[in-house]
């Protein structure tokens, strides 16, 4: 039999036959409970038990479940096909080690997994202090007799083996009863600026010899730092944030933990893998430990993050037979070839594996149970390819210029989709055109009055879409009169614009007149047509498209009945294509101010509604105009379709009570203000990217489910998803965002769109926790821009920490980053469900005191003996700005702006999220570049610093290098170097934009100009004009009030170790 080990990040080699190579010797005994005589056996691949229990088994050594979270190396084993019976089960089955004397005294060598169901165990050798080889075996006990036993040999010693290890298996070359050879992860790590050699500064006469004088070698390329102090930096490990002198504390060096750095890779691999990220990497086994560890069980989700390796099978899911379960198979799972039998690992349930699978084995295994294959792909054959929808729902009450960008924007939309692609039209002003665009000998169009609202059924009637009849037909049977306009002046005594040849005017249906049935999908639809064959059609309608005809009095806002038309249109999709993927995409250029969720009325003396007038209940249009659209939202949701706000102005539009139909379908929400802006132009277009496989990025029509172990239940998620309205034995009592189910729609998804699932513990005190791992399963249903229905699915494990000695390793297993990303969502959730800002605030300082409290080393009553375990040292470092940001701080923001930057927060993955929370900033010099310090201090004269908060980019000049390129030595050649440092941050802000969605806005400045305020708004103000001393460090004051870091820490730190704080 064999026996693995899996090494990882330290300085150690656990050598095992055949799992390094190097001589281990390994004893099989069998062990007869009647006689406790032990026989060897040279069988490597099957053992038979001979036992008064006629209990059979095999054991199983193949640790590569996951790769292991604790430690450098372990050992696994495990017990497989146990059979059972009436009296026997299978937690009646444990296994434990015995380990050498030294080994004991060692409290770097420990077992997880003793006395567990089902008889599996882990030995951890989480460091190595010396020596450690000696006799080492493992013991099956049924219940309290000992059925079987492994005795083998091990040689530990040290090893100059450094990076991370794990254990990959090539799905062709898998063999469960082979080892592979483990091998290191290879990171590439990114370049950076390269300065050429030569780079030289410039010399200002007179000035340059008594000012800043730079090193004479001057560094040969991007040198990211070792330590970043207070800006956070991804791909660096922090060492001492917590420690540094300017933060209220005695700087210390600490010699970094192996524990931490495998946790940190590890947690880095499974993100990049599996696109998964737990607060806690190592769960608490009971509910009290679980509400003491301050922060959530928690776990973002990319349901589509990209991966160059993931598989894809054209075959449907194997579910679990076991009705309150359904998880799908997976690696995870105990597989039996003999009997071709599986073992659910959710509910330990026995399953059949169907004819299909009838030729599988131990050597011809299916793809789902590659151990590198937690996440796969199913495309399910047996369903009908759709096409993608598209359904343009434009503003026509902007001035011409404006509609002419917005034109010529959808024009180019037309060129980047798929030819097979469904589109329509609808635009609005006072009233609603829906336009046909079937190909007809004079171009109609439908109007619907604003002022009224447009409910599915009505719309389907009028329009005569979803029903069983024939074209021919339709008008008549739903239509009492037709209004036909001549095209020889431009307006008709009507008032309709006529760049139509005919306009058909919506009436009430005829008393008596009984409604046909729906016919869902209804290819010969008039209003929705494949774009190859209405491109033409299309182009020309928006050629002569105008601005609204409807007289604008002075004084007057133009009458746009945007809620009518958005309700129009979500009744077209849901009459034509119910439960299939589509866009709504709607353009606004000003607030809704007639009709149906109207948030202002036409009056310009009356302005729109702002944060004060909320606070104050002065909003006399906005709690209607909130459930209107919120209604909207969840029926456009429950049909599967997408709306997306592109809003362009300079005024507010109504995104505070829009934001709920692009929150619940994932629809995107941009804030612009103008439509003929570059800004806008780029985001739009890059909303219809394309992947390496010519694809679109995107995702219509989704919905995920979460399965669980029986210890841990679902409390809720955070995101752009609504529920599913799925209950299930593991949905938890404590409600936590949209909770009270196990299953969410997301309508729309993309590789960036990531989903924050919060669980339960529901283990009580006192009581051992089943297994040694909990798992987890993510399943993600969701239609392909080709029309295909794919399954992915993602299953991960996590270990369960021992209930009397657990906190030392669940501390080890945090992730500060996850975390953060979580508690700034519950933040903005609770900031959103009617709960004063203040008390947001409070209550985002009591959670970061309690887990100082709970994880900081101390001595009572002593503030100065603070010390910040490494994995927690960021954590109130990004409290700190969160505090501070505009997702909690509402002030100069308008309702608007903050609907829309909460909306991207709780929809972002983790490191986007983190530059949202804490912008990144860096500096270039003739040093180099370096990711420097979110502080006061980092502005310097003679540097250029480029801030990236995601919303924007900034390049800040300092006061020299601002002097020099007005006076024009960048345009010298002999200061070329010069010139090639200015230019340096512009293409990295270039890049940046390149990849960010939507594209952020793009600022130039310098120090002292009027847009530096963006920069000293979110710097730390360790300096201020009331501390600032007169030939200082060369650090810019900033002219605030607000506390700084230095002071938040230090107060921090006097509430963390007082005992009734």
């Amino acid at each position: 039999m064999w026996f693995e080990c899996c090494t990882k990040q330290g300085v150690l080699c656990v050598l095992v036959l055949l799992c390094c190579g190097v001589l281990s010797n390994c004893r099989q005994i069998n062990n007869n409970n009647n006689n406790n005589n032990n026989n060897n056996n040279n069988n490597n691949n099957i053992l038979t038990f001979n036992t008064s229990l006629s209990v059979n088994s095999d054991w199983e050594t193949t640790g590569i479940l996951s790769v292991p979270v604790l430690g450098n190396g372990y050992l696994f084993c495990q017990a497989r096909d146990v059979t059972t019976n009436n009296n026997t089960h299978y937690w009646d089955y444990y296994v434990h080690w015995d380990i050498p004397e030294k080994a004991k005294n060692d409290s770097n060598v420990f077992s997880l997994g003793d006395k567990y169901l089902m008889p599996r165990s882990y030995l951890v050798f989480k460091s190595f202090s010396g020596n450690l080889t000696g006799k080492y075996s493992c013991h099956l006990h049924y219940r309290d007799t000992q059925i079987d036993s492994r005795v083998f040999n091990l040689t530990l010693q040290q090893s100059k083996m450094y990076g991370y290890q794990q254990q990959a298996m090539a799905s062709q070359q898998y063999q469960p009863q082979q080892q592979q050879q483990p091998g290191p992860d290879q990171y590439q790590q990114q370049q950076g600026y390269q300065p050429q050699a030569g780079y030289q500064q410039p010399q200002p006469p007179q000035q340059q010899q008594q000012g800043y004088q730079p090193p004479q070698q001057q560094q040969q390329g991007y040198q990211p730092p070792q330590q970043q102090q207070q800006g956070y930096q991804p791909q660096a490990q922090q060492q001492q944030y917590g420690q540094q002198d300017q933060y209220g504390g005695q700087q210390q060096q600490q010699q970094p933990q192996p524990q931490q750095a495998s946790f940190q890779e590890f947690i880095e691999t499974q993100e990049s893998k599996e696109g998964v990220r737990f607060s806690w990497n190592v769960w608490p086994s009971s509910r009290i430990e679980a509400t003491r560890m301050v922060v959530p069980v928690a776990a973002t989700y990319t349901p589509l993050k990209k991966r160059d390796d993931l598989p894809t099978i054209c075959y449907e899911p194997l579910k679990c037979t076991q009705m309150q379960c359904g998880a799908i198979l997976n690696p995870l799972c105990q597989v039996d070839f003999r009997s071709k039998m599986w073992v659910c690992c959710f509910c330990f349930q026995r399953n059949p594996f169907p004819s299909a699978y009838a030729s599988i084995s131990e050597q011809s295994q299916p793809a789902e149970l590659f151990p590198t294959y937690s996440t796969i792909e199913y495309t399910i054959m047996r369903q009908q390819n759709l096409p993608p929808i598209f359904l343009f729902l434009v503003d026509t009450c902007v001035d011409e210029e404006e509609l002419n960008a917005l034109k010529e924007s959808i024009t180019m939309s037309l060129s980047l989709m798929p030819a097979n692609a469904l589109v329509g039209l609808i635009t609005f002003g006072r009233h609603v055109y829906v336009h046909v665009l079937a190909n007809e000998v004079m171009r109609r169009q439908y109007v619907f009055p604003g002022m009224k609202d447009q409910t599915a059924k009505t719309v389907q009637e009028y329009l005569g879409v979803g029903l069983k009849t024939t074209p021919q037909t339709q008008v008549g049977e739903t239509f009492s009169r037709v209004i036909i306009l001549t095209v020889g002046s431009l307006f008709s005594q009507s008032g309709h614009y006529s760049h139509s040849r005919v306009i058909i005017k919506a009436q009430t249906q005829m008393p008596g007149q009984a409604a046909p049935a729906p016919q869902p999908g209804h290819m010969n639809n008039r209003f929705l047509q494949p774009v190859q064959e209405c491109e033409m059609m299309l182009q020309d309608i928006l050629a002569d498209l105008r601005r609204d005809p409807w007289p604008v009095n002075t004084g007057k806002r133009p009458l746009r009945a945007s809620g009518a038309a958005l309700s129009i249109a979500i009744g077209l999709l849901e009459a034509c294509y119910p439960n299939t993927g589509g866009r709504i995409l709607t353009f606004l250029g000003g607030a809704c101010s007639y009709g149906p969720g109207m948030v202002v009325d036409d009056d310009l003396r009356k302005p729109i509604r702002s944060h004060h007038d909320i606070d104050k209940d002065n909003c006399q249009y906005m709690k209607k105009a909130v459930k209107f659209y919120e209604g909207l939202a969840k029926c456009v949701a429950e049909n599967g379709h997408v709306v997306d706000l592109y809003a362009c102005a300079l005024d507010q539009v109504g995104l505070h009570e829009m934001k709920y139909c692009s929150n619940y379908t994932g629809g995107h929400m941009v804030l612009g203000d103008s439509f003929n802006s570059s800004l806008f132009r780029t985001t739009f277009q890059r909303v219809f990217a394309r992947d390496e496989k010519g694809n679109l990025e995107m995702a219509f029509n989704a919905s995920i489910e979460v399965k669980t172990s029986r210890e841990l239940k679902i409390a809720g998620a955070l995101g752009p998803c609504v529920s599913g309205n799925e209950k299930g034995p593991n949905v938890a009592e404590m409600e936590i965002g949209i909770g009270n189910t196990t299953k969410w729609k997301m309508c729309g998804i993309t590789p960036s769109t990531t989903v924050s699932i919060f669980f339960e513990v529901a283990n009580q005190q006192g009581s051992d926790v089943p297994g040694g791992r909990g798992h987890v399963q993510f399943i993600t249903r969701y239609q392909h821009p080709t029309g295909k229905t794919i399954v992915r699915v993602t299953t991960v494990a996590r270990n369960w920490a021992d209930a009397q000695s657990g906190q030392q390793y669940i501390a080890l297993g945090f992730d500060q980053e996850a975390a953060a990303v979580l508690m700034a969502r519950l933040a903005v959730h609770r900031s959103e469900t009617d709960q004063d800002g203040t008390d947001v605030l409070r209550w985002v300082d009591r959670m970061l005191i309690r887990l100082c409290q709970k994880f900081g080393e101390f001595t009572p009553n002593d503030p100065t003996s603070y010390r910040f375990q490494e994995n927690f040292s960021l954590y109130p470092q990004f409290m700190f700005h969160l505090r501070r940001s505009q997702f909690l701080q509402v002030f100069n923001n308008s309702p608007d702006e903050t609907s829309f930057y909460r909306c991207m927060l709780n929809r972002e993955c983790v490191t986007e999220c983190l530059t949202m929370i804490q912008p990144v900033l860096y500096s270039y010099s003739f040093n180099g570049i370096e990711a420097v310090m979110l502080d006061t201090s980092s502005i310097q004269p003679d540097r250029v610093l480029l801030l990236d908060t995601f919303f924007l980019v900034l390049i800040f000049l300092g006061e020299t290098m601002a002097a020099w390129k007005k006076e024009g030595y960048h345009e010298q050649e002999e200061y070329a170097s010069f010139k090639e440092l200015l230019q340096s941050p512009a293409d990295d802000s270039q890049d940046i934009l390149a990849t960010r969605f939507p594209i952020p806005r793009y600022v130039e400045t310098e120090q002292g100009g009027s847009q530096a305020r963006f920069l000293l708004s979110k710097v730390n103000p360790s300096q201020t004009h009331n501390n600032a001393m007169y030939g200082g460090d060369g650090g810019a004051p900033v002219l605030t009030d607000d506390v700084s870091l230095q002071v938040f820490m230090e107060h921090l730190k006097k509430l963390a170790v007082t005992s009734n704080a």
